[in-house]
């Protein structure tokens, strides 16, 4: 059901399309913990610290899935907005076309270059193989992966929520069980871990492809639309090229701090491997929220209904507050336990790296959480320079943070103090975008 967000009461509305989305990500979460899950349960540390580490470099390929994802939905969801539904069509289609040319060519620049980036980032010889043979398979389902992105990205500027919660919570559900049985019953090692994820990877992309090609036959639009149209495609590219940079370069810092904890040894790895895939759970539920505000923000402005964008800042900074604060009481208080689910008779070292970690981060997920709400208007508005400059404060001050202090005598420890630090700076810089003006520069579009 296509949702207009531009009536209504903006806490009402956004509650009810933001909360599917906090529930669809936690189902895409899942996937990469099911990876996490099953390889520390089931194959061991060595196999935890595999999965662990390469998931940093996957997170370059998502980058850019995400950047489509983004830049597609806010022109749909401009589009939708002002009622130009022919637009809305090319726009979907345009964004297919040129997503399936640039997943093509990462496609290639992976299979090309992951040993390199293994090597590069110093993964210790017992974890290289498996760390590789992962990467290896995960490339291959990367169509999936953009394609699906794509599809979300429709549904949200659609106004759409709940499509794309009901497929993932099915094919999540599934690659838990599927990652069990080809690691268990099959004895897949890490490849049945990674085999499993592509499966049920492409079982959802197949599904959310098919319903919004469905939904989109409905919309009545005057005309043929456009198959292609390059106009369009510059204002996707104005969207989508600073939000993949954004993801990329932050993935690129995540792998520079990646190479800097290998070299403290396996332990820490594991350690760090469980919790980063905890703390991920949390900061990609922000985010997506964030982008649900962004769709929200982007509808609105494309009516002309600049004080509703306002309104929606609010109610964001309301959602995400009351979400961060069991979140981080389960990080801080339980870190042992929800550690455990990973972690099959950890060695000391990985459990209170694990443990360590989520007690300096969780307290200041209401800092990032904040940050990520101001950062969804601004993108929705298409004020990507002021976006994008935060975006960087924060990663330039955890990296230099991080590798200056793992060379202290506070090692490890001190990599993880450099997250909270950039995280505070950047908040600061995300809200005075929002505050100076920059709705006055948005109500000459009014």
């Amino acid at each position: 059901m296509n949702t207009d967000l531009t009536v209504g009461k903006p806490s009402r509305v956004l509650w009810n399309f933001c909360l599917p989305l906090f529930g669809s990500i936690i189902f895409q979460q899942l996937y990469n913990i099911a990876d996490s899950l099953v390889a520390g349960q089931f194959i061991g540390e060595n196999a935890l610290a595999s999965v662990g580490n390469s998931y940093e470099v996957t997170l370059i390929f998502i980058a850019f899935a995400f950047g489509c994802n983004i830049g597609c939905s806010v022109i749909v969801s401009q589009f939708f907005g002002a009622r130009e539904y022919g637009k809305v069509k090319t726009a979907v289609s345009t964004a297919c076309i040129a997503s399936a040319a640039l997943c093509a060519a990462i496609m290639a620049a992976g299979m090309l270059s992951c040993g390199a980036l293994l090597r590069l980032i110093r993964t210790p010889a017992e974890a290289f193989a498996d760390s590789k043979l992962y990467l290896d398979i995960y490339i291959r389902g990367l169509p999936f992966v953009f394609f699906y992105n794509i599809a979300t990205g429709i549904f949200s500027a659609l106004g759409d929520s709940r499509t794309p919660f009901f497929f993932l919570a099915a094919s999540s559900t599934a690659n838990i069980a599927v990652d069990i049985l080809f690691v268990t019953a099959f004895q897949m090692g890490v490849a049945g871990v990674a085999w499993a994820t592509f499966l049920c990877q492409g079982a959802s992309c197949a599904l959310a492809v098919a319903a919004v090609a469905l939904r989109l036959r409905r919309i009545k639009a005057e005309g043929k639309p456009e198959l292609f149209s390059f106009p369009i495609l510059k204002q996707i590219a104005v969207i989508a090229i600073p939000s993949i940079l954004q993801q990329s370069f932050i993935s690129v810092g995540n792998i520079v701090i990646q190479g800097v904890i290998n070299g403290f040894g396996t332990g820490v790895m594991a350690g760090y491997s469980a919790a980063v895939k905890l703390n991920n759970l949390v900061i990609t539920s922000f985010t997506t929220l964030g982008n649900g505000i962004s769709n929200y923000t982007a509808q609105n402005l494309g009516a002309k209904k600049l004080p509703r964008v306002k309104d929606g800042l609010r109610a964001g900074l309301k959602l995400v507050w009351l979400l961060s604060l069991p979140l981080a009481l389960l990080y801080f208080f339980g870190g042992r336990l929800v550690l455990g689910l990973f972690l099959n008779e950890p060695t000391a070292e990985a459990l209170q790296t694990g443990v360590t970690f989520l007690r300096i981060l969780s307290p200041f997920y209401f800092v990032v959480s904040a940050k990520l709400v101001a950062d969804g208007v601004l993108r929705g508005s298409g004020m990507m320079d002021k976006f994008m400059i935060a975006t960087f404060t924060d990663l330039m001050i955890r990296v230099a943070l991080a590798v200056f202090l793992a060379r202290t005598p506070l090692g490890a420890t001190g990599i993880w103090c450099a997250w909270p630090v950039g995280w505070s700076v950047a908040t600061v810089c995300s809200f005075a975008f929002y505050r100076r003006g920059v709705w006055n520069q948005c109500a000459e579009l009014s």
